[in-house]
């Protein structure tokens, strides 16, 4: 089967998802492929901290009516280190900006109803369980993407193709030899989530620093936690019973003289390496890159959803002026404009890594320079204010 759309994509994460969604909005067509199944997509644990300019592009997208109603605004976030707990204060520091918990998992379900909902663009240009996406055509105005589905091998041409399938996709891949480089810095450690159904023991999120490694204690709803704990790159998942866990979580949590962390059930646990990548450029002829596909980030700045929808805009923008007004400008710039953004948000996500985990435990002048930094923080307004500007996502903006 062939057929023509304006635009492929690959990958239907939240890029390539809310892509789809703003072109349909000013009537540019679409198809999404998806290698995983709806049920495997829908229900993948992610990041859950939104930025307010990300809070905002949802509601303007008319996507906002789950995200208002069970959305949690932070206006602050905690640092423990030193047996003592410090508040980094948004609303004091940065005055109406603040972040948001709301599950990278319920922004997809909500793009994926509302595509499926599009009855002008019909359930076909969303697909599912899709296999051998090939790239042909390159170099040529109208490139041809084809894949196998339900056993047939289809395909269809399109005026751009754009990769959102992650850093283990295949669309970085077809960028032609020499044409780009991967940029990458790989951390000693990884980090062990867990979904756990309890109550959150924190009104607003836990970065804790300890001489046993980094924790982090987030939320999902009312009833379900999120906790991070470091570990080694090559932790073996098995070796962390569900007592073991809670443990490790009270010993580098259990800081403060009072506070005590509640422990539930553990729905989900999985490993995570913390590196960082970046592709370079971000665009090759009518290929074109968005979100993790891209770049990846440690999670510790909570960035990379924020980041990926930070490139959709950008794109969505480049892409309608294209077809609208026949112009080149936004898209020629699009890499150079996402890259710098992009390099600003490793940064910080980097010096965030640096500064609440331990990387050697016999490398006391190290340690000494994180809780002198650390100290800082809290003791300084201008310290405590640039943390808070790039949290909030106010730094990246230019704002």
């Amino acid at each position: 089967m062939a057929g023509k759309q304006h635009v492929g994509i690959v990958g239907a994460g939240p890029a390539g998802l809310l892509l789809a969604h703003l072109l349909a909005r000013r009537g540019i067509g679409s198809r999404v492929l998806e290698r995983s199944s709806r049920e495997h997509v829908e229900g993948r644990i992610r990041a859950g901290v939104l930025e307010q300019s990300t809070v905002d592009a949802l509601h303007a997208a008319g996507l906002g009516e789950r995200l208002a109603r069970e959305g949690e605004v932070h206006h602050g976030i905690e640092l423990r280190f030193g047996g003592s707990a410090h508040r980094i204060d948004f609303e004091a520091l940065v005055p109406g900006h603040n972040i948001t918990v709301y599950g990278q998992r319920e922004v997809v379900r909500d793009l994926i109803a509302a595509r499926l909902g599009d009855r002008q663009a019909g359930p076909e240009h969303l697909s599912f369980e899709v296999s051998d996406v090939e790239l042909a055509g390159l170099s040529a105005e109208q490139p041809e993407l084809s894949y196998r589905s339900g056993g047939e091998r289809r395909s269809f041409t399109c005026d751009w193709v754009v990769g959102c399938d992650g850093h283990h996709g295949v669309s970085r891949h077809w960028f032609p030899p020499g044409s780009s480089r991967l940029l990458v810095r790989e951390f000693p450690c990884a980090w062990l989530g867990v979904l756990a159904q309890v109550r959150p023991s924190t009104q607003e999120l836990i970065y804790a620093r300890h001489e046993r490694g980094f924790a982090l204690h987030s939320m999902r709803s009312p009833s379900l936690s999120r906790f991070y704990l470091q570990v080694a790159p090559d932790e073996d998942l098995t070796a962390w019973s569900d007592e073991r866990i809670w443990q490790e979580l009270r010993v580098r949590l259990e800081t403060v003289p009072g506070w005590r962390l509640e422990a539930g059930p553990i729905l989900e646990r999985g490993l995570a390496a913390m590196r960082s990548e970046v592709m370079e450029p971000m665009r090759h002829g009518r290929l074109v890159l968005a979100g993790d596909a891209a770049h990846i980030v440690p999670a510790t700045g909570a960035k990379g959803l924020n980041l990926a929808v930070a490139d959709v805009l950008a794109l969505s923008e480049a892409l309608a002026d294209w077809y609208e007004r026949g112009s080149t400008e936004l898209i020629d710039a699009y890499s150079a404009a996402c890259l710098r953004r992009v390099w600003r948000v490793q940064q910080f996500s980097n010096w965030m890594t640096r500064l609440l985990h331990t990387f050697s435990s016999d490398d006391a002048f190290e340690r000494r320079l994180q809780l002198a930094q650390l100290e800082q923080l809290v003791q300084s307004r201008a310290a405590a204010t640039l943390l808070a500007e790039n949290y909030v996502g106010l730094a990246r903006s230019g704002r």
